[in-house]
């Protein structure tokens, strides 16, 4: 048993198509949020308002749009990876709406023209971003040896946080070495051009990597409509705790922190980059735990942990007057997102049969992400506002992980189908 693991491992393309996919992954998600690391300079050039929470509201109200238009990149370009293997188009498309984004005038320039040709690119970035993720999951998935699924599944999902954690530390170290008036006239826009280098990754990939051995020889047929849409809804219940930590927690923090704890913008970055890295470091090690114990006990630990921890975390981030318990809650929201990111892409993939697994799988997390997370960060700030509390962003968070649980909890473990 352990010689032919020990084959497959090795297998010819395993790991060059693991790390090519991986690589091309941490770029794609560093593009798509960079976008709310810079929020407040955006808000600046685009929307400029008097009171400057109506400005980062019209930001991650654009923000949101880039999730509006993932359900259709999620159905284009899952049908035809189901058809075609992977594809270089959502690379090609995420680089070209990142690029945009860093060279778009600005409002004071182009006028009213301005906050248009930034919606434009927005909607590019969630097209390719709604086919990037169900693609690369469902590829290192069906490159895995059987009974390592969990473990390397959960290295797409570190690779998202590695993204998350670059655009972070990135935002982070331009804030730091740039005045605050360098950052509001120039120094946004350079993140966002640093993104381009996804292209090369994505040549390299079209050239290169093979399709995956599940995908040259499956034999399983298309579901039908009514089973497939049926599939991608219990798929997206698993999703709602999940993309909701990614983005109404995770993605949101900086600007949270910055604004209503004792942190200042740039300390607020290098503490959101703190809790990304021990969550792109630690999820491989829930992933392996998922091939031992199975997905299902680490999707409930990890749901009712949003449920029950939120509203104390949040609470120590508000109220603690050094920077050090506000870091500690920010680690314990990226452990939480963690032992869930270890066994939700590998259960979240064996849902869906292989023949329809991009079309479905993507459609289902699309769909998710853009009802729950993408308008996550807006949500949050406008509950901030109409309630007057920064405490109310709880409501959603532990609403949703309700939701999770409720799909969660009938589920049967999949660990030995994998």
């Amino acid at each position: 048993m352990q010689a032919d693991e020990g084959r497959e491992l090795a297998a010819p393309g395993l790991w060059r198509s693991i790390l090519a996919a991986a690589a091309g992954n941490v770029l794609e998600w560093y593009d798509f949020t960079v976008y709310a690391y810079m929020a407040p300079y955006i808000a600046q050039k685009f929307f400029p308002q008097d009171d400057p929470l109506t400005g980062l509201l019209a930001v991650f109200a654009t923000f949101g749009l880039g999730f509006v238009i993932r359900p259709l990149g999620g159905i284009v370009i899952g049908r035809f990876g189901d058809l075609k293997g992977p594809l270089l188009l959502t690379i090609l498309l995420m680089a070209v709406g990142t690029a945009g984004i860093a060279l778009v005038p600005g409002r004071d320039q182009i006028g009213g023209l301005a906050p248009w040709l930034l919606v434009f690119c927005r909607l590019l970035q969630g097209f390719s971003a709604g086919g990037e993720w169900g693609s690369s999951t469902a590829f290192i998935y069906e490159w895995a040896p059987k009974g390592r699924r969990g473990f390397f599944s959960s290295l797409q999902q570190s690779s998202v946080a590695g993204g998350m954690l670059l655009g972070s530390a990135v935002a982070a170290l331009f804030g730091s070495v740039l005045s605050k008036a360098q950052m509001a006239e120039f120094g946004w826009r350079i993140p966002f051009l640093l993104g381009a280098l996804i292209l090369p990754i994505g040549f390299y990939m079209w050239r290169y990597v093979e399709e995956t051995p599940v995908f040259a020889a499956r034999q399983d047929k298309p579901v039908t409509l009514r089973k497939g849409m049926r599939l991608a809804l219990q798929a997206g219940g698993v999703i709602v705790i999940w993309t909701v930590a990614y983005y109404a927690i995770l993605t949101y923090m900086p600007v949270f922190t910055a604004r209503y704890s004792h942190l200042g913008p740039a300390a607020a970055l290098w503490s959101n980059a703190l809790s990304l890295f021990v969550l792109a470091a630690t999820i491989p090690f829930f992933g392996a735990m998922a091939d031992r114990i199975g997905r299902k006990p680490l999707l409930l630990a990890g749901a009712g942990g949003f449920l029950l921890l939120s509203y104390p975390l949040f609470l120590l981030i508000v109220n603690s007057e050094g920077s050090g318990p506000i870091v500690m809650a920010q680690i314990v929201f990226a452990l939480l997102t963690a032992i869930y990111s270890g066994g939700a892409p590998a259960a979240v993939t064996e849902i869906f049969p292989s023949a329809s697994r991009l079309l479905w799988m993507s459609t289902g997390y699309s769909l998710t992400v853009a009802l729950f997370g993408g308008f996550g960060p807006y949500i949050s700030t406008w509950l901030v506002r109409a309630t007057g509390s920064p405490m109310s962003p709880v409501l959603y968070i532990a609403g949703c992980a309700a939701i999770s649980l409720a799909v969660i909890l009938p589920l049967k473990e999949t660990r030995d189908d994998g």
